[in-house]
């Protein structure tokens, strides 16, 4: 028998996340482990009179490392093309039988990769920050995400399901009553400057003068629970350690710091898989750079489980992003990775704007 949270799930993510409506061009972007909310999505997607096209994700990419050439690593298909440029919403669904697979692949070919498609990222976030585009990315839990957050499948669901649809009887209602709450946070920091972190091995300074602060109420991602900005592209300055895994294309880097100066990193240091560390920073111009500075809000997500869809929404953590920036927040940042970093500060962390105490020891000190 079917699960009829994934039905929910579905009708969340066309009805509230990306609101599609007739005559809508709709990519879904999912791996086959995901067919079950695959299949409820494109039926919810005909139901409101969109037009579903599925785009397979992940599941051939192995393949392609391992055995393509450089040329075919960065040849871009003219359908994916399209699709970035013409159509009207994007649904991206994780849903991982593996997580590992990627994990023995040089760092090289990846980076040849994502360099090939950093015209496809700059477009959708130009899109997205007009209005253009309206997507969303969501989990489907599989048996490998459960091993990964240490937990039975059964578990796993119960606490995908459960972030998502806190409210299983009124979804929508839910993530509409947090979009007010996040409001009043986003109201506070309009119009600031400057931004101070301090933690563990963290003393980081960066500017947000100029900048939006953008809310995160499920409607691009689910579950959701942030407040981010795109910090001024040359303003970073201190060190930052990052007390989870930061995880990219399979791989698990523990224990990063970074040293900025001027906004660019100038050391990096990982305890485990520093070498892909570094070489993924030397992929362009601008993944040195932060893309996104963001406060994680949403206190039912309390551990970490190694995926960052959830990891970054983490209540009483902070995190950022190296690489591209969401040009909707002000970020000119452009780059063909986007990396989020999440940092605990549940233990001794705090930070500051324009010399206001915002946030200490992983909540928020203002009354919102």
């Amino acid at each position: 028998m079917a699960d009829p949270r994934i039905q929910k799930l579905a009708e969340l993510l066309v009805k509230y996340s990306t609101k599609i409506k007739d005559g809508d061009k709709v990519v879904i972007n999912a791996p086959a482990a995901a067919l079950p909310l695959t299949r409820a999505i494109y039926l919810e997607v005909l139901k409101a009179g969109g037009l579903p096209f599925i785009l397979q994700r992940g599941d051939f990419e192995d393949l392609l490392y391992r055995h393509g050439s450089d040329e075919q690593l960065q040849y871009v298909h003219q359908p994916q093309r399209y699709v970035a440029e013409e159509y009207d919403a994007r649904f991206a669904i994780l849903a991982d039988d593996n997580t590992k697979k990627l994990s023995t692949i040089a760092p090289e070919k990846i980076v040849l990769f994502d360099r090939a498609r950093s015209g496809l990222m700059k477009t959708m976030m130009k899109r997205s920050a007009a209005g253009e585009l309206n997507w969303v990315v969501a989990p489907f839990p599989t048996a490998a995400m459960a091993q990964d957050a240490e937990m039975s499948l059964e578990e796993y669901e119960d606490f995908v399901y459960g972030a998502c649809m806190p409210d299983l009887s009124d979804p929508i209602g839910y993530w509409k009553k947090q979009s007010d709450r996040l409001q009043k946070v986003v109201d506070w920091l309009k119009g600031r400057r400057s931004v101070h972190i301090t933690g563990p091995e963290t003393d980081l300074k960066l500017s947000i003068k100029g900048r939006k602060f953008i809310k995160c109420d499920g409607e691009n991602n689910m579950p959701d629970g942030e407040v981010f900005t795109g910090p001024v592209e040359d303003s970073a300055n201190g060190h930052v350690y990052f007390s989870y895994p930061a995880i990219e294309s399979g791989r698990e880097v523990t224990g990063v710091r970074l040293w900025f100066e001027n906004g660019k990193v100038v050391k990096a240091t990982a305890e485990k898989n520093e070498g892909f560390l570094l070489k993924t920073l030397d992929t362009d111009e601008g993944s040195r750079r932060l893309g996104e500075f963001a406060i994680g809000t949403n206190e039912g997500i309390t551990k970490f489980t190694g995926e960052i869809l959830f990891d970054e929404k983490i209540g009483g953590s902070f995190h950022l992003a190296l690489g591209a920036g969401y040009p909707e927040t002000g970020s000119v940042n452009e780059s063909a990775i986007h990396w989020d970093m999440v940092c605990d500060l549940r233990q001794g962390g705090q930070i500051t704007v324009d010399g206001d105490l915002l946030y200490k020891d992983g909540r928020f000190v203002i009354d919102f």
